[in-house]
């Protein structure tokens, strides 16, 4: 959630973060084209039969060589799934490795498993012995087959049943009409490519097609459908110059809590201006060549000027960049959204906004509470308790805010809180008002500390002495009565200290 107060007294500029693009990968996933290669596969058990259908299916010329050739084998040869299935029955030579694109190989025996391994090696032909991961270059893992979409699922051979369990995941969502969609742009490049569109307005069109794929993936495309993705574009035009703005809400900390739109904005993104408070799990949903600015804006430590973030994102976007401007929990909220939305609409900048889940409907999973209650709660109120001066804003109305029949949430508590409560206290709020405070809410640090608002303040302090850290939201009223009831092991640890 980016902070509302005032501009830090030592303020710092937009700076691109360089970040890792992938962690450490234990294989390399790559897609060979084998359409027409020669693949060798020496072995005729039911191993090697599966081996050389797999590679049918893929286009090669299978060559197998073998002693003795399995039932399966002989029928795959006499009828292939696609490419052409040979089979030898002899021993295989240093010869048969060489000029072919793979070589596979099925023994039981160890030291013939380690021969056809040093060949291939020798040869410069990628290798695979069956079931003896320290002889393979390459390995086959679980796959989702829908050609030309394919997905590929690899565990490093350690746990080859988890591998297929996830296929099975995948392949649910998946639906099996995608194979449909993907041969449609298979065939439509070229139409595309030939428009000599630019690069903007190519991927336009691909992002409007994988939506329409995702939107009516139970049928098959027609041409009617690429007239209309073409009509679009001409309709909106492909002007250079046409970037845009989008706020989106990154939510209160859990990448799990991404909304699917949110993702597909941070996946088109050619630009993210990002806060502190993002974490970095959830900037790996953005695209790998989008390139990513820290405009830190934290509640109390150094902030980039708001101002600086109005003319970067106006700048950004007249450069024909599509910028997304991603913000912790629901942009709308406390987010200073509506400065920066008015900023680009005075440029004339296109601006939309891709809502997020709010710090508070979080703390309310979290706390597995509602935050209204049909005995308790009639009303749901936000307040700031952080002005531009960093103050509690002069102007609250505490008879409102102390109202037993509503619940309340405060962003941005720490500073002001004793404040906060001193003032409610002389409004006339129960004492005994339950109180919650939450640090961190949905992340793997979250804190939280149960109260009442008379104790709130000496709670708040204990725990942050004791370490807790991060965004801090304060919610209190009647509906939170039975969350001391709850088995929250956080919360009880909070409750007895």
């Amino acid at each position: 959630m980016a902070a509302p107060g005032a501009e830090s007294s030592s303020p710092r500029a937009p700076r691109e973060t360089r970040q890792a693009r992938m962690e450490a990968l234990a294989r390399l996933p790559l897609f060979f084209g084998l359409e027409g290669r020669r693949v060798l596969v020496a072995g005729g058990g039911e191993p090697a039969a599966w081996k050389a259908e797999l590679l049918s299916a893929a286009g090669a010329r299978v060559e197998v060589i073998a002693p003795a050739v399995c039932e399966d084998i002989w029928r795959l040869a006499g009828a292939p799934t696609h490419g052409a299935i040979a089979v030898h029955v002899r021993e295989w030579h240093a010869d048969d490795i060489a000029g072919a694109a793979l070589a596979i190989g099925d023994f039981e025996d160890a030291d013939a498993a380690e021969r056809f391994y040093a060949a291939a090696r020798a040869a410069g032909v990628p290798v695979n012995v069956i079931d003896r991961p320290a002889l393979c270059d390459f390995t086959f893992g679980a796959i989702v087959n829908r050609s030309p979409l394919v997905v590929g699922i690899s565990t490093d051979g350690a746990a080859p049943v988890f591998g297929q369990a996830v296929r099975a995941k995948i392949e649910a969502l998946l639906p099996s009409g995608f194979r449909a969609w993907a041969q449609a742009a298979k065939t439509w490049r070229a139409a595309v490519t030939e428009r000599g569109l630019s690069f903007h307005a190519r991927r336009a069109f691909w992002e409007r097609f994988a939506a329409k794929a995702l939107a009516e993936p139970h049928r098959a495309p027609e041409e009617a459908d690429r007239a209309a993705l073409f009509a679009a574009l001409e309709t909106q035009g492909s002007i250079p110059h046409g970037g845009s703005v989008v706020l989106v809400g990154a939510g209160p900390g859990d990448p799990e809590l991404l909304t699917l739109k949110a993702v597909r904005a941070l996946q088109s993104a050619d630009v993210v201006l990002y806060d502190d408070l993002v974490s970095g799990a959830i900037l790996d949903f953005a695209r790998r060549e989008a390139k990513k600015m820290l405009v830190g804006k934290t509640g109390y430590g150094p902030s980039c000027k708001q101002d600086d973030i109005n003319a970067l994102m106006v700048e950004l976007a007249r450069e024909g960049r599509r910028v997304v401007r991603l913000k912790g929990g629901e942009p709308m909220i406390f987010g200073r959204a509506g400065e920066e939305i008015a900023h680009c609409r005075a440029a004339g900048v296109p601006v939309e906004v891709v809502p997020g889940i709010s710090s508070p409907q979080g703390a309310a999973s979290r706390l597995v509470t509602s935050l209204t209650h049909r005995d308790h709660a009639r009303r749901l109120q936000f307040v700031t308790a952080h002005a531009r001066d960093g103050k509690l804003p002069a102007d609250l109305d505490f008879k409102a805010l102390s109202d037993k029949a509503a619940t309340t949430v405060v962003y941005m508590p720490r500073r002001t809180l004793p404040d906060l409560v001193r003032n409610l206290m002389s409004a006339g709020i129960e004492p005994a008002t339950p109180a919650v405070a939450i640090f961190s809410v949905t992340r793997p640090e979250e804190k939280v500390v149960i109260a009442t608002v008379a104790s709130l303040v000496e709670a708040v302090t204990r725990a942050v002495d004791e370490g807790a850290d991060g965004p801090c939201l304060v919610l209190y009223g009647h509906a939170l009565s039975e969350v001391a009831a709850q088995d929250l092991p956080q919360a009880a640890e909070a409750a007895r200290g």
